[in-house]
């Protein structure tokens, strides 16, 4: 709970309210499971897996749901978007607790529960679908506020646009290992001091290697009345050859 939902709570009536400091990634990181709400079930963009038996699910299972028994769900992680919000189902809650566990040790950072698994979603008047399963994720990652596509981003280093300018935000020591031939290179930690080097009558591309500093310096030229958008993708850089992976 956060110190403003505490103020509420307390404003409600009430008494025994406390804080987690550490907030979600402290509850995460000490092992304790975190559960998705069903609307968030219901039209998030999403993996829904049904960890319980193919014969099970076929009777009966929560639409969009994908069928990876628990027992192959180890056999199967790599057909799991990384990058994918995960939400997980079964009839069983020790085999969804271990779930969750193997795909935070695995390394997915947004895995949920379904609270109560599958008889509280169905007592919510919730109705379920039945027939053969579904076994392959189509999951596609929707971009959000403020970014801009792969697709549009390699228009502009393809030189297919040419009204935007591309800015690099990594350190000098990864710019210097290689990047964009058309790019502007400006550190994260220089571009409070340098923003006035950018054109303002131009859209401003922004990337790093992953997205999180990008997304940073978006924020901080959209102060300054840039039209600025940042990529979240994996870029990697060789001299003045770089490949980005969504």
């Amino acid at each position: 709970m956060s110190t403003k939902s505490a103020g509420l709570a307390k404003k409600s009536g009430y008494k025994n309210v406390r804080i987690l400091l550490a907030g979600e990634p402290g509850w995460v990181k000490s092992g304790y499971p975190t559960y998705a709400s069903t609307g968030f079930v219901s039209k998030g963009n999403i993996v829904l897996i049904d960890l319980r038996s193919a014969e099970k699910s076929a009777q009966a299972r929560i639409p969009r749901s994908v069928s990876i028994p628990f027992a192959t769900l180890e056999d199967n992680i790599d057909e799991i978007p990384m990058k994918a919000p995960v939400v997980l189902y079964s009839d069983n809650a020790d085999e969804s607790m271990k779930a969750l566990k193997e795909l935070r040790k695995a390394g997915f950072k947004k895995v949920s529960l379904l609270y109560g698994d599958l008889d509280r979603w169905l007592k919510a008047d919730s109705k379920p679908e039945s027939g053969p399963v579904v076994t392959e994720i189509a999951w596609k990652r929707i971009p959000g506020k403020g970014e801009v596509t792969l697709a549009d981003f390699q228009k502009v280093i393809d030189g297919k646009v040419t009204n935007v300018t591309i800015l690099d935000v990594r350190t000098n020591d990864e710019a210097a290992a290689g990047k964009y031939k058309a790019s502007m290179h400006i550190p994260l930690d220089e571009l409070a001091g340098k923003i006035g080097e950018l054109p303002k009558d131009k859209k401003v591309y922004i990337h790093c290697s992953t997205g999180s500093r990008a997304e940073m310096a978006a924020k901080e030229l959209k102060k300054n009345g840039y039209k600025a958008f940042f990529l979240v993708a994996n870029v990697e850089c060789e001299r003045n050859e770089c490949e980005a992976e969504d």
